[in-house]
């Protein structure tokens, strides 16, 4: 295909400007289209809104004999010269020369040896810092980077946009055709949010923002332009959130569950222990809920190890004392069957009628316990998705309990709303959630926290191990811990390995062991291949003490209760993420005895470090969810299989924390006042319905 055929569009249908397939847009046609669709562009609107990753900011820089010592500055030029050495013990100094217009400039990285394989380009760069005069010339120390775009090299006195790309697309063909677009829709571009939101919340017009994001004439109204497509993107989706939390209070509801003293204490006659202050708070605000007629909508997450069960466990009886079933759901029959004999142990003088439900019941234990639980007969009920089934039938439901639930989806969840009567529903997750993704994810319900431990836990002794011989010493201490009766996991990222230069499994490492390091104790293996019966004797078998230690992957990640178990290895520790460490540590030291985490890995990445590092440092898990965020990133926030895309194009999560508290504040106030119904609301309104109708099971009437 020749450019001139490439470039040639035919007529294109009449559509609004924003919504005009990317091919008829001047210059593009089908073959660039095609390139274009890599970088989700289909439409001049997703043209539009694609984010710039990072600005240039060309109009503001020094020459050599500019530069001071009381500010930043930011200079440009090409490195001539670059070396990494050690200056002391275990440190070392890398440093590079560049060649400025008018001088030289050196820069200085203490302990970061690695950076001298970035400093070996011959590309032109930025260096941003406060300069140092010292030795008869300018230095900086730990210099922001930029490099620029061969695009870009002889560009002066600009703020520049940088864009992902696809092979095709280089930057100056995008930048090309975006402004051919921002002419295209010049002066067609309406404003949904009414004039008065914008001077409240000080936006600029929309036309004025895509203008100004990709082509800026300074940082600061770039940052303005982000800033205002983050604020609409936030608060679309906070606006739905908040339509759908008055949607449930206004159409359902839910059976007023009443804990009167009497009933309090008879709860509390079955605990041999004192509710921690975090249980105590959390109890306080679901029984509050309970009592109302609108149906609770609550997500109760804890710390590893914080007894969040117990707490479900208080709501579930309250519930039965006021005549009405309760219902715990798990997301695998491991994590049931865990919850089963916890609550079952808990409840062995209660007269409360209960029963487990999963998908491995015989036809004819399956049908009796269904008669049951339609009856009424059995009052509380524990399982899987077994417990949503089209065939189960609840007597009365008053409470939904679902634990883990960011393993399910929301069509999953949501079942339990499909019966006649609204249960009250809390959902449960014991790994801590980052405060933004609590604004969007969980954004329609109630937040109660529990970072408090029982009496008596003891911070778990985490240790990275990355070396053969510590790696010897930790063996020789679990070897030990053992000998004196304690019990051990060592956890694998995989059952097999799928290649000799891959991280061992647990097969390969079951078999290891048991030659090997522990010849003498008894050892398990427990992974997700297994069936669940084989999975069961497993578990049974270690708690019972008969074996001393097991071999396992991340099926005992979660809801696994062992208190003898006081030690962990984690091979290939580099191969999971924070919380997904935390979470697997949490499964030691539930007892008395102190546990002991071994994180090893001796391939470990500059990256993986300080993820593993993080653990090492750290025993909170609310401090561990915000690094493995900032470093990971949110994923799909709505937790969903069935959206496949992300729902969120513009917003950062690390980043723009304050813009969502801000759009969280202003969509409840909207709402609540009834002010999202004003006429001049309205194509806001329209949009949010537009946008996020379908996903959060909203009408688009009205």
């Amino acid at each position: 295909m020749t450019e001139e055929q490439d470039n040639s569009t035919s007529e294109h249908p009449e559509t609004e400007p924003l919504e005009t397939p990317i091919r008829f847009l001047e210059g593009v046609g089908p073959h660039r289209a095609k390139l274009l669709k890599n970088l989700d562009v289909e439409t001049v609107r997703d043209l539009l809104w694609l984010i710039p990753r990072d600005i240039v900011d060309l109009s503001q820089l020094s020459l050599v004999n500019e530069l001071t010592d009381d500010r930043i500055h930011t200079i440009r030029g090409q490195i001539i010269d670059s070396d990494s050495r050690a200056i002391s013990r275990g440190r070392t100094l890398t440093a590079a020369v560049m060649r400025v217009d008018d001088g030289l400039v050196r820069g200085m990285w203490f302990n970061q040896p690695w950076m001298l394989r970035q400093l070996q380009s011959e590309r032109f760069l930025l260096w941003s810092a406060k300069p140092k005069f010292r030795d008869n010339r300018w230095e900086m120390s730990h210099p922001r980077m930029q490099w620029l775009e061969e695009d870009d090299e002889n560009s002066r006195g600009e703020v520049l946009t940088k864009y992902r790309l696809t092979e095709g697309i280089t930057l100056d063909i995008l930048r090309g055709y975006i402004r051919t677009a921002l002419e295209f829709v010049k002066g067609t571009l309406a404003d949904d949010l009414p004039e008065r939101l914008r001077k409240h919340y000080k936006l600029p017009h929309l036309e004025e923002a895509i203008s100004n994001l990709h082509r800026p004439p300074t940082v600061e109204d770039f940052f303005a332009a982000r800033r205002r497509l983050v604020f609409d993107e936030q608060l679309d989706f906070q606006i739905g959130m908040a339509l759908r939390r008055r949607l449930r209070q206004t159409t359902e509801r839910s059976p007023e569950i009443i804990v009167t003293p009497k009933i309090n204490a008879r709860i509390r006659r079955l605990f041999d222990f004192t509710f921690t202050d975090g249980q105590e708070q959390a109890i306080t605000e679901i029984v509050d809920d309970l009592k109302e007629s609108r149906p609770m909508h609550r997500l109760l997450q804890a710390d590893v190890g914080a007894g969040k069960t117990l707490v479900a466990l208080y709501a579930m009886l309250a519930t039965v004392a006021a005549g009405y079933q309760a219902v715990l759901m798990a997301p695998t029959e491991l994590l049931a069957q865990q919850h089963w004999n916890t609550i079952h142990e808990a409840l062995l003088h209660s007269r409360v009628k209960r029963c487990l439900l999963t998908g491995s019941l015989k036809p004819a234990e399956r049908r009796d316990r269904l008669a049951k639980i339609a009856s009424g007969e059995m009052q509380m009920i524990f399982g899987t998705q077994a417990v949503i089934q089209n065939d189960v039938q609840y007597h009365q439901l008053g409470l939904a309990v679902i634990d883990e639930q960011h393993k399910f989806g929301v069509v999953q969840r949501g079942r339990f709303q499909a019966r006649e009567m609204v249960p009250h529903v809390l959902v449960m997750t014991a790994t801590p959630i980052p405060r933004s993704l609590c604004l969007t994810q969980y954004g329609d319900l109630d937040l109660s926290t529990m970072t408090d431990l029982p009496p008596g836990r003891q911070p778990i002794v985490t240790s990275l191990v990355q070396t053969p011989k510590v790696e010897a010493k930790a063996w020789q201490f679990v070897i030990e811990k053992l000998r004196e009766g304690r019990q051990a996991y060592i956890v694998c990222p995989y059952i097999d390995s799928p290649d000799p230069e891959a991280p061992a499994g647990a097969l390969q490492i079951f078999d290891q062991l048991q030659h090997n390091q522990l010849r003498d104790f008894q050892l398990g293996l427990i992974h997700g291949q297994m069936d669940r019966a084989e999975q069961q004797v497993v578990m049974s078998r270690f708690r019972d003490r008969q074996l001393d230690a097991i071999v396992a992957t991340t099926v005992v990640e979660v809801g696994v209760d062992v208190p003898n178990a006081t030690l962990m290895i984690i091979q290939d520790a580099q191969q999971f993420g924070l919380s997904q460490l935390h979470q697997l540590r949490g499964r030691i030291g539930r007892g008395s005895f102190r546990g002991y985490c071994f994180l090893f890995s001796m391939k470990a990445s500059d990256e993986s470090l300080q993820r593993l590092q993080a653990v090492e440092r750290s025993n909170n898990g609310f401090e561990i969810a915000e690094a493995d965020f900032a470093l990971r990133g949110p994923g799909n926030v709505l937790g969903t299989e069935q959206h496949g895309s992300q729902p969120f194009r513009v917003t950062d999560f690390s980043r723009d924390e304050k813009i969502l508290l801000e759009t969280s504040r202003a969509a409840s106030r909207m709402v609540q006042a009834g002010t999202i119904d004003e006429p001049d609301f309205a194509p806001l309104k329209r949009r949010v319905l537009e946008r996020f109708g379908d996903q959060l099971g909203l009408t688009r009437t009205g």
